[in-house]
């Protein structure tokens, strides 16, 4: 076959190939249309294998972990009530710059190992994520560190209001001074914070004087102070690294108490000891 004939066949076939329109090429393009989608298909199921396998070794791993409980809180103290700021005084009327609302809270975390070891001890301990998951509809609420030796009183240290994350000092010390946010390592002292609700009411007279002003939460029903505008609810994520370099994490939730079964802020004050099942999961 000379070089003429030889490209004329081979012109022909390429002509013959393009001028395919029929069966031939239905089934070429639903064969390839079969192919892509087995491919995808597979590769979808394969991705998931992968995705289940992944899942059930992090569930694995994060159950092994957490076979025992480190660390937990079992319960939290709480005391409310309120106080003011006064502007001026007369025989007939009193009037209130600042009155706000306070509840201090203590937080024991515990160990259900008594014994002391690496394990159940801190070596560090911070708070974040502070959130008010519910905000009052009157005042301005915030949230500050407390000496727990001024637990139950209205006096606050400007330097410890927690504008972010709270950093604790962790300490072994026989004595710690506790006016700066200080743990001691062996869970000996709670973690103590004040919320408060500030300017509730502001330059508000009273002209009721015929009963004595009490500091208290008494103000509350002097100045016209629904209890359900100055409700509350807050949260925040507790991290402990104990001696062993293991990480925990305790999300924490609360609502503000301004009544129990038996007392009312509008009494004077509110103490509570509530039971909690706050759980440390070690996540490292």
């Amino acid at each position: 076959m000379d070089k003429k004939k030889e490209r004329k066949t081979n012109l022909n076939k390429k002509i013959d190939f393009k001028n395919l329109t029929g069966k031939e090429t239905v089934l070429t393009l639903i064969t390839i249309i079969l192919f892509v989608i087995v491919f995808v298909l597979c590769y979808l199921l394969f991705y998931k294998y992968v995705l289940k396998r992944n899942f059930e070794n992090t569930a694995l791993d994060f159950s092994n972990k957490n076979e025992e409980t480190v660390f937990e809180i079992k319960n939290i103290t709480f005391f409310s009530s309120c106080d003011a700021k006064n502007k001026s005084a007369s025989s007939s009327n009193f009037t209130i710059e600042n009155l706000y609302q306070y509840t201090d809270m203590a937080l024991f975390i515990t160990s259900p190992n008594k014994e002391k070891n690496l394990e159940n001890t801190l070596k560090c301990l911070y708070i974040d994520n502070i959130k008010f998951t519910k905000t009052p509809t009157l005042g301005e609420p915030s949230l500050y560190y407390k000496n727990i030796n001024n637990f139950a009183k209205s006096n606050l240290v400007d330097s410890n209001l927690i504008t972010n994350r709270l950093d604790f000092t962790v300490t072994s010390d026989d004595e710690a001074d506790l006016d700066t946010p200080t743990l001691y390592n062996n869970l000996a002292n709670p973690i103590v914070l004040s919320y408060v609700n500030n300017n509730i009411k502001t330059d508000y007279t009273i002209t009721d004087t015929n009963s004595p002003i009490t500091y208290d939460g008494t103000l509350l029903k002097k100045c016209d102070v629904l209890l359900n505008s100055i409700s509350s609810s807050l949260s925040f994520d507790i991290y402990i690294t104990n001696n062993l370099d293991q990480q925990f994490k305790c999300s924490v939730y609360m609502d503000i108490p301004l009544e129990s079964d038996t007392e009312s802020i509008y009494n004077g004050s509110v103490t509570l000891k509530k039971d909690t099942n706050f759980i440390f999961y070690r996540y490292k």
